[in-house]
């Protein structure tokens, strides 16, 4: 479908994966645009042959020098801060990646009439109350710096839709999990604490409702909207089923067989959301479904991070990530001692 495709955050956990399914689906040129932020790793496309062009996304002029030297057509954007206890310590980062760097990638593709795909979240509508399951059309109500930064961005796409007519797509993702994710989210920090037989800090009473997807169930989704989604439209992507985080917990502690003596009950974070849930009808009349459960979902990516040690170790010893670990949880877990 596409002659060349920039995918912009493609070190980090899911662009990661949706550079290595473009591969094996057979698309001949992919060209990566990463700041290899802390969450952005080359080891998460090692042996994986494409251009990595090293950079900004905010940066105007490289933005529209990759685009150019490489004839792109289409623009896959992955690139952001995501993780919302971050946006909650550093909430500035969040606005100048995830608005102004969209905003450029945006204006590129306007200027050299390229087609821009966003990668969205479900938590942009914020926290879902009785048994609803958010619909594309919802209002968007987020309720952290992270995820009002992504609504942000949602709407700048869908004003150069609506303004300038250029052809965009947006995808909101429920909570991903699997290969290559960051030891900052919960399932890659709760596996390898688990296996190191450290406490499992859980916030509050644990009971928040999540839709667990597998990243590969997610970048499926992602080319089921490329190839045959509207131009202009949104749709979510999830497994189309929720669970607590407690039995994502027990999930887990089953496949890497630790006690459920390791989980801690803590302190809550700030406007922690307690449920969400997406209505995913609209991708499925695409012919997309899920293939993982949000059981199968979380058991895979615990037994990935159980059999690839030499992946997260080395981010567990670095001193930046026992920095923000000491710093995000260390109170807490001494409180609830």
């Amino acid at each position: 479908m596409f002659r060349s495709i920039l995918v912009t955050g493609g070190c980090g956990f899911i662009g990661a994966n949706f550079v290595r399914l473009l591969l094996e689906r057979g698309h001949a040129k992919i060209v990566v645009l990463d700041k290899l932020t802390y969450a952005g790793r080359l080891e998460n496309l090692a042996g994986v042959d494409v251009p990595i062009v090293v950079g900004d996304i905010t940066n105007l002029e490289l933005v529209r020098h990759v685009c150019k030297t490489h004839n792109i057509d289409l623009i896959v954007n992955f690139a952001a801060e995501t993780h919302v206890d971050q946006s909650i310590l550093n909430p500035f980062v969040f606005t100048q990646t995830n608005v102004q760097g969209t905003h450029v990638l945006l204006e590129v593709a306007r200027e050299l009439g390229i087609r821009f795909h966003q990668i969205s979240t479900d938590e942009v509508y914020g926290t879902i109350d009785g048994d609803h399951h958010s619909l594309e059309t919802d209002p968007l109500r987020p309720r952290s710096p992270y995820s009002a930064s992504k609504a942000a961005g949602d709407q700048l796409v869908q004003s150069y839709h609506v303004t300038y007519g250029l052809d965009t797509t947006i995808s909101r993702g429920s909570n991903n999990v699997g290969a290559y994710q960051f030891l900052e989210k919960v399932v890659p920090l709760f596996t390898t604490n688990a296996i190191l037989d450290l406490p499992l800090p859980v916030y509050g009473d644990g009971l928040q409702m999540r839709d667990y997807t597998h990243v590969l169930d997610h970048c499926t989704g992602i080319l089921a909207i490329l190839e045959h989604g509207k131009i202009g439209e949104v749709y979510n992507v999830g497994a189309g089923a929720t669970i607590s985080n407690l039995e994502m917990l027990e999930i887990l502690l089953e496949t890497v067989q630790k006690p459920k003596s390791l989980i801690r009950h803590v302190a809550d974070r700030a406007g922690h959301d307690k449920r969400y849930s997406v209505n995913v009808q609209k991708l499925q009349q695409l012919g997309w479904n899920a293939q993982f459960s949000p059981r199968a979902a979380i058991a895979t990516a615990a037994k990935w991070y159980l059999e690839h040690p030499n992946y997260w170790q080395p981010v567990r010893q670095s001193a930046s990530f026992k920095a923000y670990y000491e710093r995000q949880y260390a109170n807490r877990l001494e409180a609830a001692a």
